[in-house]
């Protein structure tokens, strides 16, 4: 099968061909229709978890991906042949990722059911970054009558936390640029807000002197986490999905400091399934590639400025 994959830490990631794995007992092959682009699969193949987990090369990237049960092994699995399926399937010990044609899904691992009416290139794009969106914004707190303010806003996990966190009926305040403040608001923020216009803090306190009750940020090191905490009202929360928040400065500053890791379960993504199906969250696909194009898809990435996911066609 071809594979998008790399050869040691650190490699350019190329196109190989590679044996299609299989299923051992509980486990389901499931033959990819398309994968979505996250930045921690290129974090992933620099090392980030090289200390942490076992891999094997050469190592298929990728964790996200939709597509059809091909066949499962011994045993009791949730799925059949011929289902449709979304979900994450990355199982490194065994250097096996999403971009590729076939993937396996291991037991207990966030695979689920695809969304009613929803086509694989998009239910391609929900796994990682919306299941981090919905944990960031209910550890948040976010509750009707609030102001949150989602720093990277315009990237898979920043669109998935405005909806969300709009749909809890806070006021949301969303970082973008001109040219995507129109899909914000159309996404349910009321505001926005734009770091190439001048000073954020400016910006946010002329309409809102008072203060604001969450920040979830996907974007700022430890500088600007402490440049953009003073938007908080005492008592408010900030989360950052990049570990860039001091819990013990914001606890002395009476504010209420969150590092959020990778959090996923099958549990949680049929629960993002049903609000798909009921309308409440959308997923905007950028730009889709072939696995071909995939390795300078991943630089492009690299480079930052996401305005909606990429995805890859297998």
């Amino acid at each position: 099968m071809r594979a998008i994959a790399v050869s040691e830490f650190g490699a350019t990631p190329a196109l190989m061909n590679l044996p299609v794995p299989e299923p051992g007992p509980g486990e389901t092959l499931v033959k990819m229709v398309a994968a979505g682009l996250n930045p921690v699969d290129w974090k992933i193949s620099d090392g980030a978890w090289k200390d942490s987990v076992d891999h094997a090369f050469p190592l298929i990237m990728g964790m996200d991906g939709a597509g059809v049960v091909e066949e499962t092994g011994e045993g009791e699995t949730p799925f059949r042949p011929g289902e449709q399926v979304y979900g994450r399937f990355f199982v490194p010990p065994r250097g096996l990722g999403s971009f590729a044609e076939y993937a396996i899904a291991t037991p207990g691992a966030a695979v689920a059911p695809m969304p009613d009416g929803m086509i694989y290139s998009q239910a391609a794009a929900v796994p990682t970054a919306t299941m981090a969106a919905f944990t960031m914004v209910e550890n948040a707190g976010v509750d009707e009558g609030h102001t949150v303010l989602v720093v990277g806003a315009t990237g898979g996990v920043g669109q998935s936390a405005v909806q969300l966190a709009a749909d809890r009926g806070a006021k949301v305040i969303a970082t973008a640029h001109a040219d995507m403040a129109d899909e914000m608001r159309r996404l349910g923020a009321a505001e926005t807000v734009d770091h190439g216009e001048g000073d954020l803090n400016g910006q946010v306190l002329r309409t809102h002197s008072e203060g604001i009750d969450e920040i979830i940020d996907l974007v700022s090191d430890q500088a600007g986490v402490d440049r953009l905490a003073g938007l908080l009202r005492p008592g408010g929360t900030y989360i950052s999905s990049i570990w860039s928040v001091n819990p013990d400065k914001m606890a002395a500053q009476q504010l209420r400091g969150l590092n959020l890791g990778d959090e996923s379960s099958p549990e949680l993504l049929a629960r993002i399934a049903d609000l798909i199906d009921a309308g409440k969250l959308r997923v905007r696909v950028h730009e889709e590639v072939s696995l071909e194009d995939t390795p300078a898809a991943i630089a492009r990435g690299r480079a930052g400025g996401a305005r909606g996911k990429t995805v890859i066609r297998l």
